[in-house]
């Protein structure tokens, strides 16, 4: 089985490095080699500033891929409207465990970071700027690039920065989490849909974006337009920061031009020559079959066309030897556990494909996979954060990628191959519970130890338990509730003894659930958890 990737894997690059320039000549560029490699950089005003991600068509590099400009002018307008300084937000998560590229811009190209995010900042005139990031080395790092430039809070400036870090969770990147937390709460998705350009950070339209997005516009501002429209295709110019992993030689990550076959990225990292499937755009994306592999070229557009997705940038072959819905269940288990516990389509639905996925292995027919089948459509567009959304375009893409080996699974003896594990998920290659290995406590924000009971002798479908505890109650058609027990999230509790005490019917109850190691408990697996001119420019 892969080991879990390392903060800072290797790092290849196909053609002209651009975002990886000077990555041959140090470790890290501190200020003086970054601006010895990148040279400085002058400030540019906020129509000019998006104008240029306009013609450039820079999109998210997250894994939405909304248009930057965009973006950068909702912001704006918000702010110049409600007469308020915006905050910009650089989102270095990356909670994803196939994902590094983000990882590696921060330790060791940070300032080409903070380059692009200090130019939204003085073009939008923002004196707030925060690095969303989880790991200690990306903390350490940013925090460091902060204090070269006078950026950091034991100095003056007339910008406020720091960096956020949060736990190592999935949903921990989300755009709605990363505010939560730099607004003094828990970083997970507020229960309800919000838009950073209009309310962020404090109340205020916040710019956020992916930290390899903010690299692309300084690199493109010191370019210009033309130049960095140079590489790669026309219609999705500029280089791609990919993490390869899976069933590969040498996990890397890979800066390439847009318009490259995906098959000779695969061949550099030393994939199977001919791969079983390959996931693209991580947890979150879609596999693309082995006949389909040759046709795809690294572009949004391309692999949508092929069935795949760029998304946050992983790519993820997989090999002839192992099943494929063995090495997608150990994912939808983790996906499960990754929930912030807030909604039903999270909370309930995601454990329930799970389920449904090792019920599929373990032979149970064509019933087991219609379950999934309807699981995975009942969750998409319902959940508070898109965890539910990409989970579900996981699973609807395992079904249709793999369709001989659920065959085999679902109508026969299994396809007699082994689960190799060689889709990273854990700091230190643990698995959870059913595969070798083990788990830790769950944290505070997941299910706790009560379950809430509906008495259908009693339930008179007043409903009211769906308005108190959304988290767990959902009405059905019949205004009847259309689960009979669940568990509560731990953050919960409070609002599931109220609505108990307050049904009329007196039909719902509470009591502890004794059973911790429950055959059908899903695994825990472990959580990791003026001046503004001269800090764009020398840092002096």
């Amino acid at each position: 089985m892969n080991e879990a990737l390392p903060d800072v894997p290797e790092v290849r690059v196909v053609g002209l490095p651009v975002l990886t320039s000077g990555f041959d000549l140090v470790e890290r560029l501190d200020l003086p080699m970054h601006l010895k490699v990148h040279g400085p950089l002058e400030p540019m005003g906020g129509e000019q500033l998006a104008q240029l991600a306009e013609r450039i068509s820079l999109k998210g590099r997250g894994g939405a891929g909304f248009p930057f400009h965009k973006k950068l002018r909702s912001v704006a307008e918000t702010a110049i409207r409600r007469g308020v300084r915006p905050v910009v937000v650089v989102n270095a998560s990356e909670d994803e465990p196939a994902c590094r590229k983000d990882t590696v811009l921060v330790n060791r190209a940070p300032h080409l970071i903070l380059d692009g995010a200090l130019l939204c900042a003085e073009a939008m005139g923002a004196r707030t700027l925060v690095i969303g990031v989880t790991r200690e080395s990306t903390q350490r790092s940013m925090e460091a690039a902060l204090s070269e430039r006078g950026l950091n809070n034991g100095r003056r400036s007339a910008l406020r920065a720091r960096v956020q870090r949060n736990p190592i969770r999935m949903v921990t990147g989300a755009a709605a989490s990363l505010i939560r937390s730099i607004d003094g709460g828990p970083a997970i998705p507020p229960g309800r849909k919000i838009s950073a350009s209009q309310t962020g950070v404090g109340g205020a339209p916040t710019l956020l974006s992916n930290a390899e997005t903010y690299a692309q516009l300084a690199i493109a501002a010191r370019m210009g337009a033309e130049r960095y429209c140079n590489t790669g295709l026309y219609d999705e110019p500029g280089t791609v920061m990919l993490t390869v992993s899976g069933a590969v030689a040498r996990p890397m990550v890979i800066e390439v031009p847009t318009g490259v076959p995906l098959r000779y990225v695969l061949q550099l990292a030393g994939a199977p020559p001919v791969p079983q499937g390959v996931l693209t755009g991580g947890y979150h994306g879609k596999w693309v079959d082995a006949a389909t592999v040759n046709e795809a070229i690294v572009s949004r557009n391309s692999l949508d066309a092929v069935g795949g997705a760029l998304g946050a940038g992983a790519i993820l072959p997989i090999s002839q030897e192992t099943c494929p819905l063995g090495e997608s269940l150990r994912v939808a288990q983790w996906l499960a556990e990754e929930s912030a516990g807030q909604c039903g389509p999270c909370y309930l639905g995601l454990p329930a494909a799970a389920r449904g996925m090792q019920d599929i292995l373990n032979g149970g027919g064509p019933a087991a996979l219609e379950a999934v089948k309807q699981v995975a459509k009942s969750v998409k567009r319902r959940g508070a954060c898109s965890h539910p959304d990409g989970s579900a375009m996981f699973l609807e893409s395992t079904i249709k990628a793999f369709t001989d080996d659920i065959a085999a699974h679902v109508l026969g003896n299994g396809c007699g191959r082994p689960v190799e594990g060689v889709l990273p998920l854990f700091e230190g290659g643990q698995m959870p519970t059913g595969i070798p290995g083990g788990g830790q406590p769950e944290e505070e924000s997941g299910p706790s130890r009560q379950k809430i009971y509906v008495d259908w002798t009693l339930c008179r479908g007043h409903g009211l338990c769906a308005d108190l505890l959304p988290e767990v109650f959902e009405l059905g058609a019949d205004g009847f509730p259309t689960v009979a027990q669940a568990k509560v999230p731990r953050y919960a509790e409070a609002k599931a003894l109220r609505a108990v005490r307050r049904c009329p019917a007196l039909a719902l109850r509470i009591e502890e659930d004794t059973r911790a190691s429950a055959p059908d408990r899903l695994p825990v697996l472990s959580q990791r958890g003026g001046r503004g001119r001269r800090a764009l420019g020398s840092g002096r």
